[in-house]
């Protein structure tokens, strides 16, 4: 648990740090590769070389510690799937009768799909909703 928070705080200081980077760096327009001596850390273009590696650095620690965090975070907890949603629906679902066992034009479609297969209609189901004007 330790470990984990630890490596929340480090993430975010990551976070803060790559949105930091980010802002400092000119925009395209004029970019950072304009004017100056080429020598130099804090020179231009010794400050596109800086600020693009530490971009690219901060960027993929932080990716890496996304999935560090995410699979920390995942230890312990069950795979289990909630299936409260899926008991209440079995329970209002109608049940269909199974066909007679000596029926020899018995298909093995519910008897809606019966009744839709000879073009009757199906029975209309009262759920309390307004019918649709046809």
């Amino acid at each position: 648990m330790f470990l984990f928070q630890f490596l929340l705080v480090v993430h975010a200081v990551i976070a803060a740090a790559l949105v930091g980077v980010i802002l400092v760096q000119k925009s395209e327009g004029g970019g950072l590769g304009m004017g100056g001596s080429p020598a130099g850390l804090m020179s231009a273009r010794g400050a596109a070389d800086f600020l693009t590696r530490a971009t690219s650095i901060l960027g993929a620690s932080f990716i890496v510690l996304s999935i560090v965090l995410a699979v920390l975070g995942a230890q312990g907890r069950s795979t289990k799937i909630d299936t409260s949603l899926a008991r209440g629906a079995a329970a209002t679902a109608p049940v269909v009768p199974a066909a007679p066992a000596g029926d020899p034009n018995a298909a093995p479609f519910s008897a809606g799909a019966q009744s839709a297969l000879q073009n009757q209609a199906a029975p209309a189901a009262d759920n309390g909703s307004v019918p649709l004007a046809q």
